[in-house]
């Protein structure tokens, strides 16, 4: 097949733009979906800063929901890039097959969960910092609730589809979707005053339109088609796809992790501190840090779309034995994400003002203003080391060394971005929920540079390339 001997022969460089860019496109648009909501929010007078700490009380839970999508999404990704590099279509046709009953039972029953113990889950996030927030987060939390089978499902797909040579198809699956939320969400916050409801109802009807696309782009596969039988749960096919996808798994569901930790850091060091331990102002280190956070996440969308982009590349390579290939992909990925890293630092360090004002600082007290561009210098200030990390976690995934993507994935969002998170606010109180994201990125690249290194010395040895976990 055309694509199938692409991946093979054609330039590495290229392939990696025209598999990359589509893939950053996809991840950036459904980063903005949350991110949009925020910027319209914080920009309604009546919503403002109280509506933005809702905000990010709900997000966690959406990460949550993002995590079982990408880690069934993404598994399924490699894995079919895999079985096309030996030239196994039945196994692949079964991978998508088993994703797909996998994710739609696994939506349905987070939904449910969510809607049983609403309040009880806000509450585990910090909502109730004030009355108003936590009012706020039960409006946003129920819609995000509802719609969840339809983003998770669009989520799972869109890394299946550009595993099946349809990469620009993902991207535009995802493009409308969030034009729809863009259209909706000002004519619903603003013109019809819904508030959080608005902002919730608008980012569900995107996910609709996004799944919609995905579930028809399955009817018209074209390197993997499966048929009915495919549908059937296969613990080989699931086990296999589910192992490669909980690196992606692991990345998100450690960073809710994280976010619970600073999230209540913030509840209980910001109640201590002389200006947000007043209750008008309490919400301020909330809203805040999730604005900082969400910038986070747009640099993040790139860095992990450039590395996604190239799980379809590698995976087949290295299914193929092309040990050259593979390491001239790793090269000019590393390459690629400092140098986005390095212009992310400059934005966020020269230019957070500008940052903040997106975000609604009009609307607010200096104090408001003042945190902002004091969290942004201190949480982002080691992002070019957070950006090679990200890169090298999925790289080894998609090589199918699950375990030692998972065991660096582990390290990075458990032990030091929980750890610090809830141990370096005891010394420097809120700071110290600042410092915790630099200090766990720095550490992280230690041991990164060493797997780094160990890869390359790996695709420079004669033999055949056999992974980690056997593949």
């Amino acid at each position: 097949m055309e694509t199938d001997n692409l991946l093979r022969t054609e330039g590495v460089g290229k392939l990696m733009g025209r598999y990359a860019v589509p893939c950053i496109v996809s991840l950036l648009v459904g980063a903005l979906y949350n991110i949009v909501d925020q910027i319209f929010i914080a920009n309604a007078s009546y919503l403002g800063s109280y509506g933005n700490a809702a905000n990010t009380v709900v997000f966690p839970l959406t990460v949550i929901a993002l995590a079982i999508a990408v880690m069934t999404g993404d598994g399924c990704c490699a894995f079919v890039s895999l079985c096309l590099g030996r030239g196994d279509t039945a196994t692949a046709r079964k991978s998508v097959g088993n994703a797909v009953v996998m994710i739609s039972a696994a939506s349905v029953a987070l939904c449910a969960l969510y809607l049983a113990a609403r309040d009880q889950l806000i509450a585990l996030f910090g909502g109730t910092v004030n009355e108003e927030t936590f009012r706020y987060s039960r409006q946003y939390f129920f819609w995000i609730s509802v719609g969840l089978p339809f983003y998770m499902f669009g989520q799972a797909m869109n890394p299946v589809i550009r595993a099946d040579g349809s990469p620009r198809f993902a991207m535009v699956s995802t493009l409308l979707g969030a034009a729809v939320n863009i259209i909706l969400d000002p004519i619903f916050i603003f013109a019809f005053k819904w508030g959080m409801t608005g902002a919730a109802v608008a980012t569900v009807a995107g996910q609709i339109v996004t799944a919609a696309l995905s579930a028809r782009y399955l009817l018209h596969m074209k390197l993997v088609k499966p048929a009915r039988a495919d549908f059937r749960l296969d613990r080989s096919v699931c086990a296999r796809t589910l192992t490669l996808g909980v690196t992606s798994f692991l990345s998100q569901i450690s960073l809710v992790a994280a976010m619970a930790a600073i999230n209540n850091m913030i509840c209980r060091y910001g109640a201590l501190d002389p200006v947000f331990g007043k209750a008008e102002y309490a919400q301020i280190p909330m809203a805040v840090v999730g604005i900082v956070m969400k910038v986070f996440q747009i640099v993040i969308s790139v860095v992990v779309g450039m590395a996604a982009g190239c799980i379809p590349i590698a995976g087949y390579n290295m299914g193929a034995g092309e040990k050259g290939r593979v390491r001239s992909l790793f090269s000019r990925l590393l390459l690629a994400e400092a140098a986005v890293g390095a212009v992310a630092l400059v934005v966020v360090e020269v230019f957070p003002a500008q940052l903040v004002v997106l975000f609604g600082a009009a609307n607010e007290s200096a104090y408001y203003t003042a945190f902002a561009l004091h969290s942004f210098r201190i949480y982002l200030c080691m992002i070019v080391f957070a950006c090679v990390n990200k890169a090298c976690f999925i790289f080894l995934q998609a090589m199918g060394k699950a375990a030692a993507s998972t065991a660096l994935s582990m390290v990075r969002e458990i032990v030091f971005g929980v750890g610090f998170a809830l141990t370096l606010p005891m010394i420097w109180g809120l700071d110290g929920v600042l410092y915790s994201m630099p200090v766990s990125d720095v550490l992280t690249f230690g041991i990164a540079a060493v797997l780094i290194r160990r890869t390359y010395r790996e695709l420079s040895e004669d033999g055949p390339l056999v992974s980690a976990d056997g593949v």
